[in-house]
């Protein structure tokens, strides 16, 4: 059976990467183990690479993620519509990027800040 993939939020990726979560750190092992796929959008790894990083950082992302997913035209769409439908919330818009991505792949988002994306619910997220 194959398993589905994942969208990492920039949070999974910062905790695993500087160890700060060891739930974040496990929760990934799981996942791979289980052989799931796991992504991030454009967005996210954009704010991942806004760092601070350490060389090892970046190396240790890119050994667990599958793909970068590239912003298209229905993303840039469907993070609009996100960012009106949810009130138009200052500093969102990368949220809404990221909500936009895993909705357009029809796949779960893994984030460490629930908070942040429950808005997203009502329009076709799912959250992990």
């Amino acid at each position: 059976m194959k398993s589905q993939p994942i969208h990492l939020d920039t949070t999974y990726l910062v905790y695993f990467t500087n160890g700060g979560d060891e739930a974040a750190i496990l929760q990934i092992e799981s996942w791979l183990r289980e052989n799931h796929k796991l992504f991030v959008s454009a967005m996210a790894w954009a704010e991942f690479q806004c760092g601070p990083l350490a060389a090892r950082d970046h190396d240790m992302a890119h050994d667990v993620i599958h793909g970068v997913l590239p912003v298209t035209h229905e993303i840039a769409n469907r993070a609009g519509f996100l960012f009106q439908a949810t009130g138009r919330r200052s500093r969102s818009l990368p949220d809404c990027i990221i909500a936009a991505t895993a909705i357009s792949e029809g796949v779960p988002l893994a984030t460490m800040n629930r908070n942040d994306f429950a808005p997203f619910l009502p329009h076709g997220l799912t959250l992990l």
